[in-house]
């Protein structure tokens, strides 16, 4: 089949086109003609080998976003799903089978669910890495309706969904946005919108004078954030959770390490209904053949890029 890899680390330049074996449904698992894979900032890190990929040989195929068709189903699989589903899944590349910036991936049952309804693939693929990350960091929260959530990188995958699933659950959203963005984050939701900047947690917290029960730190900003943040509050950190330090003020730290919820259908098909009832929007960017990745790599890490560039298969 026809698969997108890197059989070196390193920049865009390492992705070509490769051809690896078919693989075909095991027990409980089932298999997607894939049709498009969202391309994320992991992918980037593992094509980079900033990823941990112990055991895994070239080529190494990136991409964690699948949306497809199922074409097979294993034996004893415990699904309802029936082959020509639409379906969307999060995948884990760092296996010996690969990511999903391939024609078929083959997945645990439990991983793959329908796609929302009315979508096309490319924008099915854009929901479950990103929306899966936002709904553990509110999970990791654990905020009540009415209190006050902060979102940096508003306007990002990531940011966007947490502004939409924070409004979902009845939070207050404070959030950040370049003047370019302030009416996208505004359309997402977001109750108030400061500048964001490296002082962004400084202008949260006159926003909010008493502090925000909980931020999400999806631009990675580290440790001048969590000024915005009240004492005994949370803080959900993507990544480099260790550069925030500690806290004197009783502030509660979570690392959001989305393969907690790798095979949790549950929350991905809550992500697939509030997309149905329109509480989510799904954002392309733009969309490139399998032979274009290594573009799609330098716009993704050139920045700016809103929504989710897709390679379509």
């Amino acid at each position: 089949m026809k698969a997108v890899g890197a059989m070196a680390f390193g920049g865009p330049e390492v992705l070509q086109v490769v051809d690896v074996p078919e693989p075909h449904a095991g027990t409980d698992e089932v298999r997607v003609r894939v049709h498009a894979a969202a391309v994320n900032p992991t992918d980037a890190l593992m094509r980079a080998g900033l990823t941990s990929l112990r055991g895994v040989l070239p080529p190494y195929i990136p991409g964690q976003d699948a949306a497809g068709v199922v074409d097979e189903i294993g034996k004893d699989a415990v699904t309802d799903l029936r082959t020509g589903d639409r379906v969307m899944a999060m995948v884990m590349p760092n296996g010996p089978r690969g990511g999903a910036y391939a024609e078929y991936v083959v997945l645990p049952a439990s991983w793959v669910t329908r796609a929302p309804v009315g979508t096309g693939h490319a924008e099915a693929s854009t929901l479950p890495l990103n929306g899966l990350t936002a709904r553990l960091a509110l999970d990791l929260l654990a905020l009540s309706p009415g209190q006050t959530l902060a979102v940096t990188g508003a306007a990002g995958g990531f940011g966007g969904y947490m502004v939409q699933l924070a409004k979902a659950d009845g939070l207050r959203v404070v959030a950040d946005a370049s003047r370019a963005d302030e009416d996208l984050v505004r359309s997402l939701g977001a109750d108030l919108v400061v500048p964001r900047g490296d002082d962004v947690g400084a202008r949260i917290r006159r926003a909010v004078p008493e502090g925000v029960d909980g931020l999400a730190d999806g631009a990675l900003n580290g440790r001048p954030v969590v000024t915005a943040v009240r004492d005994g509050g949370s803080v959900a950190a993507l990544r480099g959770i260790h550069s925030l330090g500690t806290s004197e003020r009783g502030i509660a730290f979570h690392a959001v390490y989305v393969p907690d919820y790798r095979g949790r259908r549950d929350k991905l098909d809550q992500l697939r209904g509030l997309v149905d009832a329109g509480a989510m929007t799904l954002r392309v960017a733009a969309t490139f053949a399998p032979e274009q990745a290594p573009e799609a790599h330098r716009l993704l890490e050139g920045g700016g890029i809103r929504g989710r560039l897709v390679l379509e298969f």
